[in-house]
C-alpha cells in the first residue's frame, strides 16, 4: 500500500508566490540561475543554487555552497517571504501548459515503502548528483524539491482530488513561459482521513522524475536514524517531498541527443555505417521531429534525415525495443563510441521543450556534429520497466510542465 502522509508545508507568502518559486535546480547552469537572481532576489534559486551569491570562482559542490543555502533559507524565513503552515497539509498542484492539464497531490512520501521497492524506480543515479543533494537536504534541513511520482489512475482519488478542489487556491499565476499553476492547501481532517485511506488501497508507485532526491532522501534518513536510535518512525526525516499524478494525466516529452564529433569518420562514411543499421533517407522539407515509435530524425551537415532500425537489430524486450536503447546499440555505441552515455562528455541532452531548432542550432554553431531527434518515451513504457526490475537507459524521458521549487517545501 502507499503510506502518504500530511505535513506542515513551508510556502511562500501569498503575495510573493509568483516571484519565489523557480525552476528546479537541475534544469538549467549557475550561469542562467545568475541572470534570474541578478533580476529577483526573491528566487528560490538563492536557496537551491545558493552558488549565484558567491563568487563564480567557488566549486558549485563546495561546503560554502551548501552553507549559503542554509542561511538563505533562514533569510526567506525571517522575511517572512516563506511562511510554515500550523496544520499538517496535503496540498494539490493543478499545472496548466497549453492544452495539456495535470493535477498532483503534494505529500510526504515513505522513505521505508522507497527502500522495499512499493516506490519503483527506473534509473540509476550518478554519485556526484546523489551527493550534492544529500549535502543540500543536510545543510538546510530541508527538501526543497520534490520527487515526482505516479500510480495508475484511480476514479475515487480523482473524485477526492475534485472535491478538495471547491476551495478557493491560496495561490492561482501564470509564470513568464506560460505555464500556469494553482495550489490548494487541504487541512480539512476529514479529506485528509480520506487522501491518506485512499492511496492505501495503491499497491505501487513509481518514480517519474527525482531519482537523485528520493535516493538522497533516503541516506539522509539513515543517516538521521543512526544519530536519533530512539526515532519512532514519526519524524519528518522519515519521509520525502513527492507530487504524485495519476499516470494518465503524464505528459513525456522527447529527450534529444546531440554528439560533439564523428568520431573521425568523415560525412560520408558516418552515413554509410549508419546504413548498416538503419534505413536511411533524407526527410521531406518540414519533417524534423519523428511521428511514430522507432523512427529518428538525424540533423548533419545542415540537413534532416530519417532513420528507420532494420529488422533484427533490436530485442523485443521492455527495455531493448526503447527508442533510446535502439540508438544507442545500433549507432551512438557502435558507430560513434558513446559507450556510457551517462559520463561520456561527448554526448549532450536536449529536452524536446527546446524544440527541433535548438539541435540545428547547436550543429550549426560547430559545437557538435550532428543531432538525433527521439519519439518520446511512453509513460507505460515506463511502468513496464519498473515492475519488470529494469533500468532505462539514461536521459529517456523529459517530463513537462516542470514542478516550480518552493510551491512547498518539507522541513525535517
Amino acid at each position: 500500500m502507499a503510506i502518504i502522509k500530511p505535513f506542515q508545508g513551508l510556502r511562500p507568502a501569498p503575495a510573493l508566490a509568483e516571484k519565489v518559486v523557480s525552476l528546479p535546480y537541475d534544469v538549467m547552469d549557475s550561469e542562467e540561475a545568475r541572470q534570474i537572481t541578478d533580476k529577483n532576489k526573491d528566487s528560490f534559486l538563492r536557496v537551491t543554487k545558493a552558488e549565484v551569491d558567491l563568487a563564480p570562482s567557488v566549486d558549485v559542490h563546495a561546503k560554502e555552497v551548501y552553507e549559503k543555502a542554509a542561511k538563505n533559507l533562514a533569510e526567506f524565513i525571517k522575511t517572512k517571504r516563506l511562511i510554515q503552515d500550523q496544520e499538517n497539509s496535503f496540498y494539490i498542484y493543478r499545472q496548466k501548459m497549453g492544452e495539456h492539464v495535470q493535477i498532483g497531490l503534494v505529500a510526504a512520501a515513505s522513505v521505508d515503502e522507497y527502500k522495499i521497492g512499493s516506490i519503483k524506480k527506473h534509473e540509476l543515479t550518478r554519485p556526484d548528483k546523489e551527493q550534492d543533494r544529500v549535502d543540500h537536504i543536510t545543510a538546510t534541513k530541508a527538501q526543497t524539491g520534490a520527487v515526482f511520482l505516479t500510480y495508475k489512475a484511480k476514479q475515487e482519488i480523482n473524485e477526492l482530488i475534485a472535491e478538495c478542489m471547491k476551495a478557493v487556491p491560496v495561490y492561482d499565476f501564470t509564470t513568464e513561459d506560460g505555464i500556469a499553476h494553482t495550489l490548494y492547501v487541504v487541512n480539512n481532517s476529514e479529506q485528509v482521513a480520506a487522501i491518506e485511506a485512499a492511496f492505501k488501497e495503491i499497491d505501487i508507485m513509481y518514480i517519474a522524475d527525482g531519482h537523485h532526491r528520493s535516493a538522497a532522501a533516503m541516506r539522509v534518513c539513515d543517516a538521521m536514524r543512526q544519530d536519533s536510535p530512539e526515532f519512532t518512525g514519526a519524524e519528518e526525516f522519515n519521509r520525502f517531498l513527492a507530487v504524485i499524478f495519476p499516470h494518465d494525466m503524464m505528459y513525456i516529452m522527447d529527450y534529444n541527443r546531440v554528439v560533439q564529433d564523428l568520431k573521425g569518420l568523415t560525412p560520408a562514411e558516418f552515413l554509410a555505417k549508419v546504413e548498416e543499421k538503419f534505413t536511411v533517407t533524407k526527410a521531406p522539407a518540414g519533417v524534423k521531429r519523428p511521428t511514430a515509435t522507432h523512427m529518428f530524425g538525424m540533423y548533419l551537415q545542415g540537413a534532416w534525415y530519417q532513420l528507420s532500425p532494420k529488422s533484427g537489430t533490436f530485442a523485443g524486450d521492455p527495455v531493448g525495443r526503447l527508442d533510446v536503447s535502439i540508438l544507442q546499440n545500433n549507432l551512438l555505441s557502435p558507430v560513434l563510441g558513446i559507450k556510457d552515455p551517462r559520463t561520456d562528455k561527448r554526448i549532450h541532452f536536449v529536452g524536446g521543450i527546446r524544440g527541433m531548432q535548438e539541435l540545428e542550432r547547436l550543429v550549426d554553431s560547430g559545437k557538435f556534429a550532428v543531432a538525433f531527434s527521439m519519439f518520446a518515451t511512453s509513460i507505460e513504457e515506463l511502468m513496464a520497466i519498473a515492475d519488470a526490475g529494469e533500468i532505462m537507459p539514461p536521459k529517456s524521458t523529459w517530463f513537462e510542465p516542470k514542478l516550480r521549487d518552493a510551491m512547498v517545501v518539507h522541513l525535517l
